[in-house]
């Protein structure tokens, strides 16, 4: 299959695109901030889509020709164009890039003391599609469309305006790719592909956590920054010598930020021997002492209720149970079950964090699974906080699903 590439050094404009002529009153979620554009919202006899070439930048027209701005195409998609600018005149090139990126980089440097967050989250940047982590002096990507793969090497041109990292990496092996017809690779822009990263995390302004992460057989970019502020949040609710319990742990970040705010004991269990053995190692690097058990979340739960064991916290970071609507009731059945054998396992007045990054499960939802598995076990739960996406993932107001991880932080009592 062949994309539509712009090149880095050409500005083109809308006029010089093919147009996309949406049907009547298809325009008004645009107009109201949207970026996305889906197949059955187009004129399809004025302007078929099968004309159109993955990753093509086109002019997107009302059904009464009004330009609503630049965007880049992929008809063999349900989402078929994602606007990347509302002013006809201006260029699609790595001048626009940049200036998005340097926008990006703005608000992280304001938030984050060191050089480890998410540098760019895709649509709540104004750059659908595009993925940036950065680790120090090295930036690990993501492209999941059509349309930013066609703008690679304008986004390589950008980064290297605004950060010039050592490497560039472009991790892309996600499933995003497979919808858009894009093959999954893992290459180095620039820079040498690295086995492991380094993360720094501030829990706290007087804590400091460094970890290594695998990069290529890794989970994600190899981190999970969206987590970072609800990792600081369990601080506040962290009892000196309390007995930890971090479930999916991959490779420790939770159990961790427990065990240097004051935890007595921390478990990580996690599926993976590689996600294990990076936790352990990352307990050593700090100084800090942790169990590991490997194993399946269900069934290691199952074993240590059976064993009698007992937590004062316990946190539930699995992932996503729902990737597509469709799933949606197994996978909340899924999360009552987990949260129940998870609710199982804590003392009196102990607290139960939950967490779902799951889109198509929405909080309320997520809550009432939490509160059924308490009736289901005898216990009350209340409702302390809730924690969302750290700001280096900023919600788009407009685009829901920008707006995705769910983190309850729940005291449990006797019923």
């Amino acid at each position: 299959m062949s994309f539509a590439r712009c090149p880095a050094t050409v500005s083109s404009t809308s006029s010089e695109f093919p147009s996309l002529r949406l049907r009547r009153g298809e325009d008004r979620r645009l107009r109201a901030g949207h970026l996305w554009i889906f197949s059955n919202e187009v004129d399809t006899a004025a302007t078929p889509l099968t004309a159109l070439r993955p990753g093509q930048l086109v002019r997107v027209l009302t059904d009464r020709g009004a330009a609503l701005g630049t965007a880049y195409v992929n008809p063999a998609t349900l989402i078929c164009a994602r606007l990347l600018t509302r002013r006809p005149d201006t260029p699609v090139d790595a001048a626009l890039l940049e200036r998005r990126l340097r926008i990006a980089l703005a608000l992280r440097e304001r938030l984050y003391p060191s050089p480890h967050y998410r540098w760019c989250f895709g649509e709540s940047d104004g750059l659908p599609g595009l993925v940036l982590d950065r680790f120090g002096d090295i930036v690990v990507g993501q492209i999941a469309t059509a349309g930013m793969e066609a703008l690679r090497e304008a986004v390589e041109q950008a980064v290297t305006a605004v950060l010039a990292p050592v490497a560039l990496i472009w991790k892309n092996d996600t499933g995003a790719r497979d919808l858009e017809r894009l093959p999954r690779e893992v290459r180095a822009a620039w820079g040498e592909v690295p086995a492991e990263l380094e993360v720094q995390e501030r829990p706290a302004s007087d804590l400091l956590l460094r970890y290594r992460a695998p990069l290529v057989d890794g989970q994600k970019t190899g981190w999970f920054y969206d987590q970072a502020g609800n990792r600081s949040r369990l601080l506040r609710y962290l009892a000196r010598g309390a007995r930890v319990l971090d479930v999916c742990s991959y490779v420790g970040a939770w159990g961790l930020t427990a065990a240097v705010g004051g935890a007595g004991a921390v478990t990580c269990v996690d599926g993976s021997q590689r996600a294990i053995d990076f936790a352990r190692r990352n307990a050593n690097a700090n100084g800090l002492a942790i169990e590991t058990l490997r194993g399946d979340a269900f069934e290691t739960l199952e074993a240590l209720a059976n064993a009698q064991r007992r937590f004062d916290v316990v946190v539930l970071d699995p992932p996503a149970f729902i990737k597509r609507r469709r799933d949606a009731a197994a996978g909340q059945a899924a999360y009552r079950r987990l949260n129940q054998l998870a609710l199982r396992l804590l003392n009196n007045e102990g607290l139960l964090v939950s967490c779902s990054c799951s889109f198509h499960l929405e909080a309320d939802a997520l809550l009432a699974s939490i509160q059924a598995a308490a009736r289901h076990v005898g216990r009350f739960v209340q409702l302390l906080e809730t924690g969302g996406q750290a700001p280096d993932h900023p919600v788009h107001p407009a685009i829901s699903e920008t707006r995705y991880l769910k983190a309850f932080f729940c005291r449990v009592t006797p019923e």
